[in-house]
């Protein structure tokens, strides 16, 4: 005889146990994932750059390489038909295998999330993270964060639908697979958890839902990411754990404020870069296996060509690859950057980058934005080190506050980039200023945005289509609902309270119009507002219907929708209004009654609520 043993759990309590266990195993994916991407991208890397152009980028201080240094000696010309052939590569394995997984992978899982009911093919995240290593390290210009977030995505989504759990629950689960991956990658769990509730919307919302499983899912991804880590850099901010900068005095918020401006334009300058350049590829008549190799290509000759201007300066070819280590200098010593290479790079990286994902390779924005802004806020910072010296003491304090600055403008995401720039960094004494300028590049940044699936809020997300109902009723008019009525009774303004109470003891009628001798409508009452004159006759032979009768009528057309009506019902606490004429104000075709007008409510809902159950069964 078997026996079972049955727990009996608050469904609450059940709920956040299934939600600990799927983020558990969501993480552990981010986590594996992101060192095989990391470990496939620094393969590429040393078996093409370093090994034949002798080339060796270099990386934040709290990177390791998996590799040893080549020997080879440094040929700046290699390092074009490498990116060449690296362009090709990612456009034959996109464009054979998975479309989709062309451009940065972060758009893609919001656009999945909102518009493909948390659906991604499993073959996306695969070709994504491969296609990405090749593009990354060939030295195409592109971030991390687009590839392992579209990976943690694919996986949530792959993971959903093998457990057949609902449309609802797919969706979260593509939501903290994205931020698992970009909290192990940067070593910023807190801001990866909010990052995937953060991104999804343009405006200042957020997927409240996403927070804690994502907490738990990007904490495992991030630990597990350590692992590949030699044991004097785990748990150690990527860009090392040495900059103290720190804010001094108020009078710094000045320049900080001024820098905005510098973001704004620089990120107005970026988002519209990388829309021209992705149109421009896509209206180009060939096939588009090799508009990646184009796009490489001519990345690759802008970079060289920048090496040569500046005197073959290494510090150059930061706008190929991730571009880390110039922002590492920069970090750590602003002062050793002259303001021309600063900018340069600023500018430069931007057209590198829009070249090869503009072109259809494979990559994120995140890297490419942070040595963008970091660039800026640097070159900004040194002009008013130079100006103000006793101000601006600190330079490279600029570093960091443009990189989440500039972020969180172009990819309407503050508060998570003001937290994955602090722990990017290690630096928590630029709270202040950060916050600020973020804030403000946010508000000041809002006609362009990196990701084109953002949509403004929550309300205006299919996602939760029957979440808000407040627009059930959009769609139905009064003309579907109200009770024609054209012999009903009305009054004139002169008829004695006499004639009124003696016509309404016959008449189940509630609400009665009152007209003036031009026949124009000049009041309404209802029987409530006559039964208080009953018990006093001696008003009947004096008082008349403009003495009872409530002015300002408040009138319905049959056009009107029946959200309109639901609002003058409770504004003027009535149960019944008059529907007029379109063409004559003044000519009563019926009445609506609120208790219809709730009726068509209900069976409104109700269709809509079985629409969400086949969704979700689906």
């Amino acid at each position: 005889m078997k026996t079972r043993l049955r727990l009996s759990l608050d469904p609450k309590t059940s709920a956040w146990g299934k939600w600990f266990l799927l983020a558990t195993i969501v993480g552990i994916v981010a986590g594996v994932a992101g060192i095989a991407f990391q470990l496939g991208t620094e393969l590429v890397h040393h078996y093409t750059l370093a090994e034949v152009a002798g080339y060796h980028a270099n990386e934040a201080t709290g990177e390791s390489s998996f590799f040893g240094h080549s020997s080879s000696p440094f040929q700046v010309w290699l390092i074009l038909p490498i990116i060449c052939l690296g362009g090709l590569l990612t456009g034959c394995l996109v464009y054979f295998f998975a479309p989709e997984a062309e451009g940065h992978g972060t758009d893609a899982a919001i656009g999945a999330f909102h518009n493909e009911r948390g659906k991604i093919s499993w073959r996306t995240p695969i070709v994504k993270a491969i296609a990405s290593a090749i593009t990354l390290g060939t030295g195409g210009s592109a971030g991390r964060e687009g590839p392992i977030a579209q990976i943690g995505a694919g996986f949530g989504s792959y993971l959903a639908q093998r457990l057949k759990l609902s449309v609802h629950d797919r969706r979260i689960m593509l939501a903290i697979g994205m931020g698992a991956g970009i909290g192990a990658i940067f070593r910023a769990p807190l801001a990866g958890a909010i990052f995937a509730g953060e991104i999804l919307y343009r405006d200042a919302d957020i997927e409240a839902e996403v927070i804690v499983p994502g907490a738990v899912a990007s904490t495992v991804a991030y630990s597990i990411f350590q692992l590949a880590l030699p044991p004097d850099l785990r748990f150690t901010p990527l860009f090392g754990d040495n900059l103290s900068y720190e804010f001094a005095h108020l009078g710094e918020l000045i320049p900080y404020t001024l820098l905005v401006f510098a973001l704004v334009a620089a990120s107005a300058i970026y988002v519209t870069t990388l829309e021209v350049t992705h149109s421009f590829f896509a209206r180009l008549k060939i096939v588009p296996h090799v508009k990646p190799l184009i796009g490489a290509a001519m990345a690759g000759l802008v970079a060289i060509g920048l090496f040569y201007s500046f005197g073959r300066d290494l510090n150059a070819l930061a706008v190929l690859g991730s571009g880390y280590g110039f922002l590492q200098l920069a970090l750590d010593n602003a002062g050793s950057l002259s303001l021309t290479i600063l900018f340069a790079v600023a500018a430069t990286k931007i057209l590198t980058t829009a070249l090869t994902i503009g072109s259809g390779g494979s990559g994120g924005v995140f890297g490419p934005s942070m040595v963008i802004g970091g660039s800026v806020g640097a070159g900004v910072g040194k002009l008013f080190h130079q100006w103000m010296p006793t101000v601006v003491t600190q330079p490279s304090a600029f570093t960091i506050v443009g990189m989440a600055g500039f972020f969180a403008g172009c990819a309407n995401a503050p508060f998570s980039t003001i937290l994955m720039v602090t722990e990017m960094t290690g630096n928590y004494k630029l709270l202040v200023p950060t916050l600020w300028v973020s804030s403000l590049s946010f508000i000041l940044a809002r006609k362009w945005s990196l990701y084109s699936t953002q949509v403004d809020t929550r309300m205006e997300s299919p996602a939760h289509r029957g979440d808000y109902n407040l627009d059930l009723l959009e769609g139905l008019r009064v003309e579907d609902a109200y009770r024609k009525s054209t012999k009903g009774i009305t009054f004139h303004e002169d008829a004695s309270l006499d004639q009124i109470v003696h016509s309404l003891a016959d008449s189940m009628q509630r609400y009665f119009p009152v007209f003036n001798s031009n026949e124009k409508l000049v009041g309404i009452f209802s029987a409530e507002d006559v039964r208080r004159f009953l018990y006093d006759d001696l008003l009947w032979a004096v008082a008349n219907a403009g003495d009872v009768m409530q002015e300002n009528v408040i009138t319905l057309q049959l056009d009107d929708d029946l959200n309109h009506a639901i609002g003058q019902f409770t504004a003027l606490n009535v149960d019944e209004l008059p529907v007029v004429d379109a063409d004559d104000p003044n000519k009563i075709i019926g009445f609506l009654r609120r208790k219809e007008t709730i009726a068509a409510y209900n069976v409104r809902r109700v269709a809509r609520q079985r629409e969400n159950e086949e969704e979700n069964r689906a």
